[in-house]
């Protein structure tokens, strides 16, 4: 899984991108908030953000928002990761669009722990909107069996629903409009 982090100090930029280098993520670092905000608009995005709340060009908790506002159906997990510890500035993270929030300095098996979180939770809802997404085709399916109007494959007269007998399609397309249609066989030509 690919993790975004945007953090202006170099030093812990580094040191969070070898520490999930480590653990077998693939990392794309950045220095400020305009190159974050660049890279997670894409349709190909990392799925997990780490954001500086204080960065030049626009801060974590405005990337957040911006992200909040695109209002995509899987849109990354973001831990903020700052040296403001608080609580005032930990809501106020949240309510911005953070997921998670932690504090510098940073300890390496707690940012592991949360980053695994944020991974089972991004293949969750990636596994959820899939599922969501093979119902609707289901559903789509279904309501065109349901509605749809059969036509004859040999002759191609349409059986009406109304009153049960064979028309032309062009009679039946007339007074209908846009219809859907299933394949079947209409009487005369099933006995040929």
């Amino acid at each position: 899984m690919k993790i975004l982090i945007a953090e202006d100090e170099f030093t812990t930029r580094m040191l969070v991108q070898v520490s999930l280098e480590n653990w077998g993520y693939r990392v794309e670092s950045v220095a400020d908030g305009h190159e974050a905000w660049s890279i997670l608009k894409q349709k190909a995005a990392p799925h997990i953000a780490i954001l500086d709340w204080e960065m030049p060009e626009l801060d974590g908790l405005e990337v957040c928002r911006r992200i909040k506002e695109m209002g995509t159906e899987n849109p990354p997990y973001i831990i903020l990761l700052t040296a403001r510890d608080q609580k005032k500035d930990i809501v106020k993270g949240f309510d911005a669009g953070a997921d998670d929030y932690m504090t510098k300095p940073f300890n390496d098996n707690e940012l592991i722990a949360r980053v695994r979180v944020a991974e089972r939770l991004v293949r969750t809802q990636t596994s959820l909107l899939e599922s969501v997404t093979e119902l609707k085709d289901v559903l789509n399916q279904l309501e065109m069996i349901q509605g749809g109007m059969e036509v004859c494959q040999s002759c191609c007269k349409v059986l009406s629903n109304t009153d049960n007998e064979w028309y032309s399609i062009q009679e039946v397309v007339k007074h209908h409009g846009d219809l859907r249609f299933i394949h079947s066989i209409c009487p005369d030509c099933n006995q040929e």
